[in-house]
């Protein structure tokens, strides 16, 4: 038995060698990947140390005097940290609700397209958004919705109707958020479902046809069905997002009017942070949101797989 456990390892070790061999050429390409990982997102690890000292800008990281849970303590007590992660939550509720089925309504609908021309320009069209920073975005909406000069103040004002001051709104701020977050990305987002429908059979929607069934029951029953694995895994990864928020759209778009409804836990912690220096005490908030976001992906992942086949791990 002993030799037969042995026989097996040599067998396996020499398929591993085999196998790094042959796809020598494939490895030496995620060099790159992997070396970003490793110097931008691996040793920078180190700092997560801050949130347990009390930093000295002299001694170092290393070398500054650990305090243990002070800064934690000092979170739970802050009125302010849980505005921010109230805010971060609804917003990123809101984002999930409407923005993580549209991609899948759009991949559909283009889908179902048979003027191919037409939907190659609905494609493009719904893309180029993506590759827009959001420093260019809310230049663009500040010239749109200025309250004094904006495009949409001067429609406005010739309907009759009074002019509305969009962006210090606290009651229009999010639906604010969520809609240009949505124009953003809805085009870039329905790629990898339609990849996802490119791979489907075209023999089922062709026997589909042959029995009768409409566009509506081709998609209710071939098109759902076959992105399902796809939709479930994309879901599971998006559930992090409840704690986690688009920095550069709301950092570009917010002010202090609107602080109480729009500050969320990435541009407190940069305030916090950066601006009153602040670091050990940005770092506690920071490695408590990523603990809570990991939980909730391992809790996700868990319950999804509890209740279909398809699950990350």
């Amino acid at each position: 038995m002993a030799e037969l456990v042995i026989v097996r390892k040599s067998i396996r070790k020499k398929t591993f060698t085999s196998s790094l061999k042959k796809h020598k050429g494939l490895l030496f390409l995620t060099i790159p990947g992997l070396l970003y990982f490793i110097v931008f997102c691996y040793i920078p690890m180190y700092g997560v140390s801050l949130a347990f000292k009390e930093f000295d800008v002299a001694k170092g990281i290393w070398t500054s005097p650990y305090v243990g849970l002070k800064h934690f303590e000092m979170l739970f007590r802050m009125q302010d940290v849980w505005v921010a992660v109230r805010n971060t939550i609804w917003i990123s509720f809101l984002n999930l609700l409407f923005g993580f089925p549209a991609p899948i309504i759009l991949a559909l609908l283009l889908n179902e397209l048979g003027n191919l021309k037409f939907k190659k320009v609905v494609q493009t069209i719904s893309y180029l958004p993506n590759f827009l920073s959001w420093v260019v975005i809310a230049g663009l909406m500040f010239i749109l919705l200025n309250v004094d000069t904006g495009v949409v103040t001067v429609i406005f004002k010739k309907l009759g109707l009074e002019p509305i001051s969009f962006l210090t709104s606290r009651t229009l701020f999010r639906p604010l958020l969520v809609a240009s977050n949505l124009w953003k990305s809805v085009g870039w987002g329905s790629i990898i479902f339609l990849a996802t429908l490119a791979g489907i059979d075209q023999g089922q929607y062709e026997a589909a046809i042959i029995d009768g069934a409409g566009r509506f029951k081709r998609i209710l029953y071939i098109s759902l069905p076959g992105m399902l694995p796809v939709i479930t895994i994309m879901l599971i990864m998006s559930s992090t997002s409840l704690i986690h928020s688009n920095f550069d759209q709301i950092f570009n778009l917010y002010n202090p009017l609107v602080y109480e409804v729009a500050d969320v836990i990435d541009t407190y912690v940069y305030r916090t942070g950066i601006g009153s220096f602040r670091y050990e005490f940005a770092t506690a908030v920071g490695l408590l949101r990523n603990l809570v976001g990991l939980i909730i992906l391992i809790l996700v992942n868990t319950t999804v797989k509890r209740v279909s086949e398809y699950a990350i791990w």
